[in-house]
């Protein structure tokens, strides 16, 4: 059953419509600076997943069930066509809609991804997250540096922890359900079975990160036949947030 995802929308809604997709563990949030500069010329819809940001959640997570939800919300507000942008999670999500709604898609840019099954694993993250003791926690930072061992990386650790929420001044809780995600990480390390799916003939750009192994060789053209692939340089899958003036002359160029 799809569900009503939670959204923020910019621009005139005169402008021509533009779904922004976001990637697993984020959020709408994450893509604010950049929606707000494509809004000049187009109006923006930057959705929440299931079990993202403040849209509801479900047990059930997976790529149907994702583009199922977000065909719900373009058929609720009554779009008629729409060029849609899609990050890693969300990349996957808008090319298994587009794949099976094309009808419905003008345009597809999908950052950083592509529809194939990646082997890495997102059990040691989830669980490093979960075994944080969140009834001892003060503050945020006192968050960071107790998971600064099991993740390294000050900037993923800060955009992990914009999942973690004070709740009525007094305590810290996790925004997204992590059992929730446990249960369905495998899912989104794979592509659904592409068997029965007709190729998509449409305009597709594939924005892959110059240090991102995430795109690989002919890992686009059997499913997106008349796509390019378009490097973004000193970038890996954070395109937009590494390199945003870059990726917005990529979909401008792209789009208009």
């Amino acid at each position: 059953m799809s569900i009503d995802l939670a959204f923020e929308q910019f621009g005139d809604f005169k402008n021509p419509p533009l779904i922004i997709l976001h990637g697993f563990f984020a959020s709408s949030r994450n893509w604010r600076a950049c929606a707000e500069e494509l809004a000049v010329d187009f109006c923006i819809y930057v959705l929440d997943a299931r079990n993202h940001g403040t849209s509801p959640h479900s047990k059930i997570m997976n790529y149907e069930t994702m583009a199922a939800d977000v065909v719900h919300f373009i058929r609720l507000k009554e779009i008629s066509c729409v060029s849609i942008i899609g990050h890693s999670m969300g990349g996957k999500t808008a090319m298994w809609l587009t794949l099976n709604y094309p009808n419905l898609v003008q345009n597809l840019i999908v950052v950083d991804i592509a529809p194939i099954d990646y082997k890495h694993s997102f059990y040691p993250l989830i669980n490093a997250m979960k075994s944080l003791p969140l009834a001892e926690l003060k503050n945020r930072k006192q968050a960071e540096l107790l998971l600064s061992d099991s993740i390294p990386e000050l900037n993923y650790r800060q955009f992990l922890l914009q999942n973690l929420v004070l709740q009525s001044g007094s305590y810290y809780k996790w925004r997204i359900d992590l059992d929730i995600f446990q249960d369905n990480a495998a899912n989104i390390l794979i592509f659904p079975n592409i068997e029965n799916v007709p190729v998509f003939f449409g305009r597709t750009l594939f924005l892959a990160g110059e240090n991102s192994k995430y795109i690989k060789e002919n890992s686009t053209e059997n499913l997106f036949p008349f796509s390019k692939i378009q490097i973004i340089p000193d970038s890996d899958h954070w395109i937009h947030a590494q390199q945003p003036q870059a990726f917005l002359n990529a979909v401008r160029d792209f789009l208009l």
